[in-house]
């Protein structure tokens, strides 16, 4: 991570930017990047907001470390999700990996969508880290595809079940959307594959 010109490098500062950038992910995902203000971010973190700013020279700043410690996050998922040897199994098995993930409690839906919507078309650096993980998720899904023997259009076409029972799931509050996109995948993917 950078460090502010001046600021020097301790422990003690990286300890309290991992705080500031817990606290953050876990205000920003409850209750949205616009509600939650610095200093409500500095009480939660307990960091004077001298201190914040030294560390993180802006909110934006602060979002776009969120986000790709989410990438990371969202990646080890996914190969966890596919740690099996049947391709048609891993990429099936991403809708089981939505399906706990949509059982936890605090789910709130896709933090990468979510944070388009707030943030997409005033914060160009945020609307290009939500993009370059969405491409990021297509591509994995396009390789597990091409290891299976499909065709090029599954993989955009799994990548839209995925998106689309992730927003199901949070308006919904139930896992049912990672089922049912499950099955389409299952009918998809078993026609692509005889085809």
């Amino acid at each position: 991570m950078g460090i502010v010109a001046g600021a020097g490098t301790t422990s003690d500062d990286e300890a309290v930017r991992a705080r500031v950038l817990e606290a953050a992910d876990r205000l920003y995902y409850s209750l949205g990047i616009q509600a939650v203000g610095m200093d409500a971010l500095r009480a939660e973190a307990g960091v004077s907001l001298k201190r914040l700013y030294r560390l993180f020279p802006s909110k934006e700043s602060i979002v776009e470390q969120v986000l790709n410690g989410r990438h990371e996050a969202w990646n080890a998922l996914v190969e966890r999700a596919v740690e099996v040897d049947d391709p048609r199994q891993r990429l099936v098995g991403i809708y089981d990996m939505l399906s706990r993930w949509f059982d936890q409690d605090d789910f709130r839906g896709c933090v990468f969508i979510n944070s388009f919507g707030e943030l997409g078309a005033t914060a160009p650096r945020v609307a290009a880290i939500v993009r370059a993980h969405k491409a990021g998720f297509q591509q994995r899904l396009a390789r597990i595809v091409a290891e299976a023997g499909g065709p090029p259009w599954l993989a955009p076409q799994l990548a839209i079940l995925a998106e689309g029972a992730q927003t199901t799931a949070a308006i919904a509050g139930t896992n049912e959307a990672a089922a049912q996109a499950r099955h389409a995948a299952e009918i998809l993917i078993d026609a692509a594959l005889s085809g």
